[in-house]
């Protein structure tokens, strides 16, 4: 969701733009605040953080300037330090806080990182949703040729083409690829 599609529908219905505000983001949002502060959290602590982030978006997003970039980045900044400062006041609370304790979250709270995954599964689903709008035959030499690592020869052979007719789709259909997924913020 890019920030003038947020604020047509602020302008529309605040209401309907925080359904799809918190529709959107709401899992990218879970997993930074879990990935953060789950080793001192309760469960209720962290649907409590992820409700301040949300209300923090809608209400401290400024929606009256040119705004056609992603609202990713903006949300993820909040939600990392709105995670840390949950995490600080709860080692507070619950008196384990030591300056120990912030060298270690800042180091390496967790083995496994939620949120490069769930960017990475977003990215691997963006992909093949603009791989199949390629259309036929482009999709189908695409993941050949990228995914199953087929020769031109071998695409040729399976799809009834020529090696060099696949070739030239091949180089078209990936510069189409690229265009497309420039135009939703993913560069290669």
């Amino acid at each position: 969701m890019t920030g003038n599609e947020y604020c047509r529908l602020y302008a529309e219905s605040p209401d309907k733009a925080y359904a799809a505000l918190f529709r959107e983001y709401c899992d990218y949002v879970y997993a930074i605040v879990y990935n953060k502060i789950n080793r001192i959290a309760q469960r209720e602590d962290i649907d409590e953080c992820v409700s301040d982030i949300f209300a923090e978006v809608f209400f401290g997003y400024k929606r009256n300037g040119d705004d056609s970039g992603e609202l990713k980045a903006f949300i993820g900044t909040i939600a990392k330090r709105r995670a840390i400062n949950a995490y600080r006041s709860l080692a507070l609370r619950s008196e384990r806080y030591s300056s120990e304790a912030d060298d270690e979250f800042a180091s390496a709270p967790s083995d496994i990182d939620i949120e490069n995954d769930s960017d990475k599964r977003e990215t691997r689903e963006i992909l093949i949703s603009k791989i199949n709008e390629l259309g036929e035959p482009d999709s189908t030499i695409i993941l050949q040729k990228y995914y199953y690592e087929r020769t031109s020869g071998e695409i040729a052979e399976m799809m009834s083409m020529k090696a060099s007719a696949v070739r030239m789709r091949a180089a078209r259909a990936l510069e189409k690829l690229k265009r497309s997924l420039a135009a939703v913020g993913i560069m290669f």
